[in-house]
């Protein structure tokens, strides 16, 4: 079982974020610019919020809301759920399938050092699961 840590050294710790106070529409384009599907709020270096493509098309589309006019505190999903860099990608799925959530932002102590997503974790087990398989056809053919 790895290590969100190892996740972290293979897809790299860099997190997008955006403040409180900015608009969604540019929140949206941050999200478009990088080909991300959510983006970690951050006031005075704590998280606050998340804010996802979800939260968009629920309190923004379907409420008849600018964009433009609204700020990403009014719309953004909190509290955040995370996750330690030691804890494991079956324990992040789990929570992501409890709380029903894409994205866990990944803390150590009070600092954001990454964050995953439903996508990686799949990706991780896919990988494990091919190199058991590899494996145990190794042995066979011993």
């Amino acid at each position: 079982m790895n290590p969100i840590r190892q996740i972290l050294q293979l897809k790299g710790d860099f997190v997008w974020t955006i403040a409180p106070n900015q608009s969604v529409l540019e929140a949206l384009r941050l999200m478009a610019d990088k080909d991300i599907g959510a983006v970690v709020v951050l006031q005075d270096e704590k998280i606050v919020g998340i804010l996802s493509e979800r939260d968009y098309a629920r309190k923004i589309i379907l409420l008849g809301k600018t964009s433009r006019e609204t700020l990403v505190s009014d719309i953004m999903s909190f509290p955040v759920f995370t996750i330690h860099p030691d804890q494991t990608i079956e324990e992040a799925m789990e929570m992501m399938t409890q709380h029903r959530i894409r994205h866990l932002p990944v803390v150590e102590g009070e600092r954001l050092v990454g964050m995953i997503s439903i996508g990686d974790a799949v990706r991780d087990i896919i990988y494990r699961q091919r190199e058991k398989i590899k494996e145990m056809t190794a042995r066979i053919n011993e």
